[in-house]
């Protein structure tokens, strides 16, 4: 189990607080993508979406979120659940 991949997760109160803080990762060139939040990390957030970031990028998301004073709630690591060959027919 020690060789398994975290995926972290940036939680938010507000769509509009994670697209901000997207805009501000473009910018900085740190590798992310939008994703709907896990409901089992969710909790009582109205806010469905979440910000993506493999393990080597956190440091950098956190020294970015932190210049910029940018609003979240959250970062949370959970194993990998993406399945790279869902929906793969061949």
């Amino acid at each position: 189990m020690a060789d398994e991949k975290l995926n972290y997760y940036i939680l938010f109160q507000t769509y509009t607080d994670g697209m901000a803080l997207q805009s501000l990762f473009r910018k900085a060139n740190i590798p992310s993508r939008i994703a709907p939040a896990p409901r089992s990390i969710q909790g009582e957030l109205g806010c469905g979406m979440s910000i993506l970031l493999k393990e080597e990028y956190v440091e950098a998301a956190k020294a970015c979120i932190q210049e910029h004073q940018a609003a979240y709630h959250d970062i949370v690591a959970l194993p990998c659940q993406i399945n790279p060959k869902r929906d793969k027919y061949c």
